[in-house]
């Protein structure tokens, strides 16, 4: 077996007892490559220092992410601007708006979210979004840049086929499935192959959390990806090595910069 994950936070507290192990399950079980979305300024230097200790494995993203905003945001975008500029990382991300818990901030989350746009515009990097309770908004915000954007993900998708239909209106954009596929009451598995063809599909696990069915509401981790895969080939009456090898091409036809 053999994949990419596409989305994790294995950088985070959650994992700092058994990290190495954590790693080591995910490179047994079929890992090439795992991708690490930034959350806030905290998240940099781990995030940073993991990717240094597992080289050609582990790929840094730079981005704020909507529900970690600080009060003055423009300093701190300043210097991850800053940091996209001088390093080599693969995209931008994990940004975006979450209006699930909090809308008080929504025209702050959407400024944010188009200045970090337009740096996925300038250093021609892949966008990785983060969307909750927020559609509209998010497509809103990305259309006057359509076809200005090299592409990216649609992370951590849960929506509609209506959704759906309307995220994969932007070209070299992907959805990024992860364990909500296998929850028992998730639409997803009702409509994803009549509506989004494989080769618009990215694995990922978002882990710590939305860990698959059976290990669902415990710490997620990449070594769970193979379950996704087992799901999605499932659903697409297809074999589990299609679905790896589909999915492998897509994210690296999305990240260009990983090897």
């Amino acid at each position: 077996m053999s994949y990419i994950d596409t989305h994790t936070h294995l950088y985070t507290e959650e994992f700092d007892a058994d990290r190495k192990e954590v790693v080591e399950r995910a490179v047994l079980s079929g890992a090439q490559c795992i991708l690490l979305p930034n959350i806030d300024e905290a998240s940099i230097a781990p995030m940073l220092r993991m990717c240094r200790d597992y080289p050609r494995l582990c790929y840094p993203m730079m981005g704020l992410h909507p529900t970690d905003i600080p009060e003055d945001p423009w300093p701190l975008l300043n210097r991850m601007e800053q940091l996209l500029a001088g390093g080599d990382y693969v995209a931008v991300g994990e940004v975006g708006v979450d209006l699930y818990w909090d809308d008080s901030r929504r025209d702050v989350q959407i400024d944010v979210f188009r200045h970090q746009v337009e740096w996925a515009v300038k250093f021609q990097l892949p966008l990785v979004i983060h969307s909750r309770n927020a559609q509209d908004e998010i497509v809103s915000t990305l259309l006057p840049y359509r076809d200005e954007l090299c592409g990216g993900i649609f992370h951590c998708f849960g929506g509609t086929k209506e959704e759906a239909e309307e995220l994969l209106d932007f070209p070299n954009f992907m959805l990024g499935i992860g364990g909500v596929i296998t929850f028992k009451k998730s639409s997803l598995p009702e409509f994803l192959k009549t509506t989004v063809p494989l080769s618009r599909i990215v694995l990922e696990t978002d882990a710590p959390y939305l860990a698959p069915t059976p290990h669902r509401g415990k710490r997620n981790e990449s070594s769970y990806i193979p379950l996704i895969i087992s799901k999605l080939a499932e659903i697409y009456a297809t074999d589990a090595n299609t679905i790896e090898a589909v999915t492998t091409h897509n994210a690296k036809t999305i990240f260009k910069k990983i090897t």
